[in-house]
């Protein structure tokens, strides 16, 4: 066996004279967290529709477990999803639907008792469905995911509508499941939650995948920043303008200078002004946020907050 979860080869989906997903490429590594990420539209649900064998592609291959996705009934066994949120029986426990979920899939419902205590719901697996939180809703879907021992999750938007504390409970789950060695590919719109989280990115646009690789890659593709401010804020001009004859971009924003330069440029143009008689009262690196990063990427795709199809 590789050490590919995913592989995606010129993979293809068209309705009528438009693409939904257009000749994308892209692997995903054993072992990780793999965020998925667009605007609208973008075909991120597409995707994951043919991964799981739900609909066919009109072109290109791809692999899911080294087996190719056109023969799902291969792989399935080995693969937990949830897509667009998880449906229980409202009136029956936690612990009674996921054996009805066993009994129905051909599950073991021995680990029942383990895997809500891994999502925890360990205390409130003998209360009704319908006395959930939209936190622990989405938490009992992702042991519902798990209930066929998957070594590959997909999960999408598993965090969509959730508050903080809810999303930061999802967050640390994903994190120990990728530990235990389960790997998973999570759509969503939270990129300050996938920065955390994703040690590797695909990214979509208008159909086509514009970046797949390390998140650490992506985020080094942008420029950083060092944020100045000044004892005395006539003294920014004279500091623009010694960092923009060593080569540097500048950008006065109110009292504030942006210089585009490494972290290690910092102590330099420290140094620059204090022969020129200025005194900094900030120096902050800035390295680009992932949020930042993606909508500089997918340019006037401005709303991401919702999945087309």
């Amino acid at each position: 066996m590789s050490n590919r979860a995913l592989l995606v080869k010129d993979l293809s989906k068209k309705y009528g004279e438009r693409y939904a997903l257009s000749h994308a490429n892209f692997e995903v590594p054993l072992g990780t967290i793999c965020g998925f990420v667009g605007p609208n539209g973008s075909g991120k649900t597409t995707t994951i529709r043919m991964l799981l064998g739900l609909i066919s592609p009109s072109g290109g291959s791809g692999e899911v477990l080294d087996i190719p996705i056109s023969e799902p009934e291969r792989y399935l066994s080995f693969v937990g999803a949830m897509i667009e949120g998880p449906a229980f029986y409202p009136a029956l426990t936690g612990f009674q639907n996921l054996k009805v979920l066993a009994r129905i899939g051909g599950y073991s419902a021995d680990s029942i008792t383990s895997l809500l205590e891994l999502v925890g719901l360990g205390d409130r697996g003998d209360s009704k469905f319908k006395t959930y939180s939209l936190g622990m809703k989405q938490r009992l879907g992702i042991a519902a995911a798990l209930l066929p021992n998957p070594k590959l999750l997909i999960l999408d938007e598993p965090t969509n509508g959730l508050d903080p504390a809810g999303i930061q409970e999802v967050r640390d789950l994903l994190r120990r499941l990728a530990d235990g060695g389960i790997t998973v590919f999570v759509s969503s719109h939270l990129l300050s939650e996938l920065e955390m989280i994703s040690e590797h990115l695909v990214v979509l646009r208008e159909g086509e995948v514009i970046f797949a690789g390390k998140t650490r890659d992506l985020l080094a593709q942008h420029q950083p920043h060092i944020r100045i401010r000044a004892v005395e804020p006539s003294g920014l001009q004279i500091v623009r303008e010694l960092a923009e004859a060593a080569g540097h971009s500048c950008e006065v924003r109110g009292d504030e200078l942006y210089i585009v330069a490494n972290e290690s440029y910092g102590a330099e143009i420290n140094r620059l002004a204090f022969t020129r008689g200025i005194t900094l009262a900030e120096i902050t690196p800035l390295r680009p946020s992932l949020e930042e990063t993606f909508f500089e990427m997918t340019e006037s795709d401005s709303n991401p907050e919702s999945e087309g199809k």
